[in-house]
């Protein structure tokens, strides 16, 4: 079954249109894959800028860096 890209994204998007700012982050937190925090960063750049959404888009950078580094392991 095919599905969108973008439906991740999108449903993030609207909980930040929606004002549920937390359950956003909740989400980035949780995000599937680098790609979709990039589509969330597209997406999220074209809403006005206010300073919360500043900040959220300073997490959800973060966020991507975080996904895209190399993952550390422990030596058993």
């Amino acid at each position: 079954m095919a599905r969108n890209k973008n439906e991740w994204a999108n449903k993030v998007l609207m909980l930040v249109r929606s004002g549920n700012t937390d359950a956003a982050v909740a989400q980035i937190k949780v995000a599937p894959t680098v790609g979709d925090v990039t589509r969330l960063q597209a997406l999220l750049e074209q809403l006005p800028s206010t300073p919360a959404l500043r900040q959220l888009q300073q997490f959800v950078e973060e966020e991507r860096a975080m996904l895209a580094a190399p993952r550390l392991h422990r030596a058993p």
